[in-house]
């Protein structure tokens, strides 16, 4: 995820509600926030960096193709990768320091949700393409994916999925980039 360092670096401030270490996830951060900070970075590095979609953000999450079928992103222990109710001690803690999963990814299952660039459409996997569908062409909400230091194991599983308005902020919800 995408850290408060990071965060600073490229828009000058800090949203987050909890600020003890510059190297733990952003959050307190829209979609609609996102979208901004997405410019910015691009304008600053002349790079190509946006939000995952949802079917690229779930490849990533389950291993890509090395998966090897776990529950979590890395495990089918929540313990060994992610930070959630049990073990957060309510707040979220520097990325990277649980294991990563088969792709070298950490925290894709708890610390802080993430944000994906689809609109959310509760049914929408039931009746779409099984190969990296795009997502409804509208909506009201967005996805967000991985659990977060708040969650129980269930939401932190890679196969559980949700959707918020793009103007939302929480305090377990920040984002990854992708690279087109």
């Amino acid at each position: 995820p995408v850290t408060q360092a990071q965060w600073q670096a490229v828009m000058g401030t800090n949203p987050s509600s909890s600020t003890k270490h510059p190297e733990c996830p952003v959050e307190m951060v829209s979609w609609e926030d996102v979208q901004i900070f997405l410019r910015k970075i691009n304008d600053m590095t002349g790079g190509r960096y946006r939000l995952p979609t949802e079917a690229e953000w779930t490849f990533a999450a389950r291993g890509g193709n090395h998966s090897r079928g776990y529950k979590y992103a890395g495990s089918n222990n929540l313990e060994d990768v992610g930070w959630y109710r049990k073990n957060s001690r309510s707040k979220t803690h520097v990325v990277g320091s649980k294991q990563p999963n088969e792709l070298g990814l950490y925290d894709m299952s708890g610390n802080v949700w993430e944000w994906c660039s689809d609109w959310y459409d509760e049914n929408y996997f039931k009746t779409t393409v099984l190969y990296n569908p795009k997502g409804p062409d509208l909506g009201t909400r967005r996805v967000y994916r991985g659990g977060g230091w708040l969650s129980g194991p269930e939401r932190c599983s890679v196969f559980n999925r949700d959707g918020r308005s793009p103007g939302i902020r929480r305090n377990a919800l920040g984002f990854r980039l992708a690279a087109s």
